[in-house]
């Protein structure tokens, strides 16, 4: 017999039907699809105050606006899953949101049609149990998913919102694609006007909150979710999407009660798994199941495999930062480090290599920290550098990795261009390509129209190629911002 469909008037006056069969039902929510499927329709299950349904009411309305109803608002739009209309049924108050897309739902296996939560692909155990290879993606996919959470986390942070959940809860991710999604707007805290309705998700709730979990709402010492426990939780998710595993969670007991041990161990007595002084709280491997190996083995797999850039941003999220909220890392530095390491990936040489990509780590002996494979032939290396004068050029602290068949995009040759949401389609488009021919690496010049070989002066013009030999200065652009390369050759 098919469902009734039940038709409404949002709010804001426009109307909306969904089918009269609930579909899901969260921790505060049932949700319900419309005919077409094209969005779905949450009520909360129990009333909702005047001063929730006010927030309902900007995050629907003056918050998306904000967000989606400007230049590049479309692109927000694959980043966050947001509601979009506020309903009253049978006294109970709903949101409007859009259905998630596609590729946010397993495609096979024992999970078909269900949605890609993040847990699945943040826990060693439960990639390594349950997850086909096809749909775990690759080493260079989850950093992907993880510019896009810092990016999408960057803009709320922008607007002065929090999102006080943040957790591979609250977080859709597909390593196939390298796309994620933050959902579970509703909850978005304003501070000021609008207080946090929860703490947060076990293993993602900052420190300090847990620590004054006990005093009274009203106490000036108890600590609510805002941004920087936003960030907080960021560092864990990026952390644990890279390494699969918790950095907080070591073989370290605080109190033989396991509540009190759990309050401690996240709380006040928090510490970093891989803390270069303090190694008390080192996972021990007895205690972990197979399941959990070889990524639950820090000395194994430690997170400077992640690169310098990231390393810098974790020591700060997890040793500076971890009591002090203050110090910790910032969603746009996330995005920017995050960026950069991509340009230090190298494919593993080895065809069964289970994460197909590392970061290079600096060494003359590149190797693959996941399945042990070393690197075999010359790899070049190019160091950027840029000019704060004309005719004077300074390293930048930036480098970018060659491997066969890579592209050269304008963020790399200019340094006034970044790859972010405000990237134009003309910069997005590549201007060179690397290959190895006949023996020799080479960069071809696609679009560059001021590209110099600076050993001979020599314009390299649009269709030509630069072989690249150790100590080769290559000008990308004489353009304000242009940089200037010099290569390094790593033999092995």
């Amino acid at each position: 017999m098919a469902k009734k469909t039940i038709k409404l008037t949002a709010t804001d006056g426009t109307p909306v039907e969904f089918v009269d069969e609930i579909i899901g039902s969260g921790a505060m929510k049932d949700v319900y699809f419309s005919p077409d499927k094209s969005y779905v329709v949450g009520f909360f299950r129990t009333p909702q105050d005047v001063r929730s349904k006010d927030r309902l009411s900007n995050i629907t309305g003056t918050y998306r606006e904000r967000i989606f109803n400007q230049a590049g608002g479309e692109y927000w739009k694959n980043l966050f899953c947001w509601p979009t209309k506020m309903v009253e049924w049978e006294g109970k108050t709903g949101i409007v949101c859009p259905a998630y897309q596609k590729h946010f739902f397993f495609a096979g296996g024992n999970f078909k049609g269900k949605e890609k939560e993040g847990k699945w692909f943040a826990s060693a155990k439960l990639r390594n149990k349950f997850l086909p290879a096809t749909e775990k993606g690759n080493w260079l996919s989850y950093y992907h998913m993880c510019i896009q959470i810092a990016r999408a986390v960057k803009r709320l942070h922008a607007a002065g919102l929090a999102h006080s959940d943040l957790s591979y809860k609250n977080v859709l991710v597909d390593p196939v694609t390298g796309k994620a999604a933050v959902i579970d707007i509703d909850g978005l805290v304003v501070p000021g006007k609008y207080p946090p309705d929860v703490v947060g998700t076990p293993d993602f709730i900052a420190p300090e909150v847990l620590k004054t979990r006990a005093l009274s709402l009203g106490d000036p010492n108890k600590k609510l979710p805002c941004i920087q426990t936003d960030r907080h939780a960021l560092a864990v998710l990026i952390y644990m999407y890279l390494l699969y595993r918790h950095p907080l969670r070591g073989g370290k007991v605080n109190d033989l009660d396991a509540a009190k041990d759990e309050e401690l161990s996240m709380g006040e007595k928090a510490l970093f798994i891989e803390h270069p002084t303090d190694k008390s709280n080192r996972p021990k491997l007895n205690q972990l199941a197979p399941s959990q190996l070889p990524q639950g083995d820090i000395d194994k797999l430690p997170y400077k495999i992640c690169g310098p850039y990231l390393k810098t941003l974790f020591d700060r999220a997890f040793i500076d930062g971890l009591h002090n909220p203050a110090m910790r890392p910032t969603a746009d530095e996330w995005e920017v480090a995050l960026i950069k390491t991509t340009d230090l990936m190298q494919p593993c040489q080895n065809p069964k290599c289970p994460e197909k990509w590392f970061v290079f780590d600096n060494s003359t002996k590149p190797k693959c920290p996941f399945c042990g494979t070393e690197f075999h032939g010359q790899l070049p290396v190019l160091n950027l550098y840029f000019s704060p004068k004309k005719g004077v050029f300074k390293p930048e602290n930036y480098r970018l990795m060659v491997y066969n068949k890579q592209t050269l995009y304008m963020w790399h040759v200019n340094r006034f261009i970044t790859p972010n949401e405000k990237t134009k389609d003309e910069d997005k488009k590549p201007v060179g390509d690397f290959h190895f021919h006949n023996g020799k690496w080479i960069l071809i010049n696609r679009r560059l129209t001021s590209m110099y070989d600076k050993d001979f002066d020599r314009k390299i013009e649009i269709g030509e190629f630069v072989e690249l030999t150790e100590g080769k200065k290559i000008l990308l652009s004489t353009e304000d911002g242009g940089r200037l390369i010099i290569v390094q050759l790593v033999n092995n």
